[in-house]
C-alpha cells in the first residue's frame, strides 16, 4: 500500500527522445503531474495486472478525455498477455455503459509479446517473466548510453538476474523489507535485492516497492550487505540521472 501521502508503483523513464511510464498504480497520476506533462508521454507499459500497478489508468483516462488540452492521438498502452481482459473488467466497474469505449477512446491498447521487443523512439524495451503470484514481467529500457532494468514484483530468480545483467541501474522490489517469505514465493527482501544486483553486476541498485514499517536506512544497509555498489531507495519525485 502507499505510504501516507505517497503513491503506488510508477516510474518515468526519460531519454533524449522518449518519455515512457513503467506502471501507473494508485495515486501515481497525481504525482506524475508534479514532474512531467502527461500529454507528452510516448507510451505506458504495465508489468502485471495487480491494482497497485495499473489502477491510475482511470484518472489518467479522465484527464486525457476531459482536460483543457488534448493529445493529437491516443496514448499507446502496452499490457502483459491477458491484460486486456483485466482492463475490461475494470471498465465495467467504473462505467455503467457496457458498450462504452471507456479506455479505447484515449489509449491505443495492445498486449506485448514477452519473447519480443518494442521500440519507442530511441528507447529499446524488453521483457522477462517474473516469479510472482500472477503472470508478470520485468521491464528493461535501453539506449546506446544507458539501461534501466525494473524487476516489477518478483521473488529472486536466475532469469531476473540475467535480465538485469550489466545494467546502469537496477530498480528492484523489496516488498518483504527485512522479512522472509515461506511457501510460494512472489516477492523479494532487501537482502535478496542486493544479492541479485551483485550477481547481475549492475552499476547501481535502487530499492522500491518496500513497506513503510521499515526505515529506508535499514533497507539500504541490508542490501549493502550483499551488493558492493551504490544503493539508494526510491521515493516519490526522486530523479536519477544516468
Amino acid at each position: 500500500m502507499p505510504r501516507p501521502g505517497g503513491a503506488s508503483s510508477a516510474y518515468l523513464i526519460r531519454s533524449a527522445g522518449s518519455a515512457v511510464l513503467f506502471d501507473i498504480g494508485s495515486g501515481a497520476f497525481a504525482k506524475l503531474q508534479l514532474a512531467f506533462d502527461y500529454l507528452s508521454l510516448d507510451a505506458i507499459l504495465v508489468s502485471h495486472m495487480h491494482a497497485d500497478h495499473f489502477f491510475d489508468l482511470v484518472p489518467l483516462r479522465y484527464a486525457l478525455k476531459y482536460g483543457e488540452r488534448h493529445r493529437e492521438n491516443r496514448l499507446p498502452l502496452w499490457l502483459p498477455p491477458g491484460g486486456r481482459r483485466a482492463l475490461d473488467a475494470l471498465r465495467t466497474a467504473v462505467s455503467q455503459d457496457a458498450t462504452d469505449d471507456f479506455f479505447d477512446s484515449t489509449f491505443e491498447i495492445s498486449e506485448y509479446d514477452p519473447s519480443g521487443s518494442l521500440r519507442v523512439n530511441d528507447l529499446g524495451l524488453r521483457f522477462c517473466r517474473t516469479l510472482h503470484y500472477v503472470e508478470g514481467y520485468a521491464l528493461r529500457a535501453e539506449t546506446d548510453d544507458a539501461s534501466i532494468a525494473y524487476s516489477a514484483d518478483t521473488a529472486p530468480c536466475a532469469e531476473i538476474v540475467e535480465f538485469a545483467r550489466g545494467g546502469s541501474l537496477f530498480l528492484c522490489e523489496a516488498a518483504l523489507g527485512l522479512a522472509t517469505e515461506e511457501g510460494r514465493r512472489g516477492h523479494s527482501s532487501a537482502h535478496e535485492a542486493g544479492e541479485m544486483a551483485e550477481q547481475a553486476r549492475v552499476g547501481r541498485l535502487v530499492l522500491t516497492h518496500y513497506p513503510a514499517r521499515y526505515s529506508t536506512s535499514a533497507l539500504i544497509a541490508a542490501a549493502r550487505e550483499r551488493f558492493s555498489g551504490q544503493v539508494t531507495a526510491a521515493d516519490d519525485g526522486v530523479e536519477i540521472p544516468l
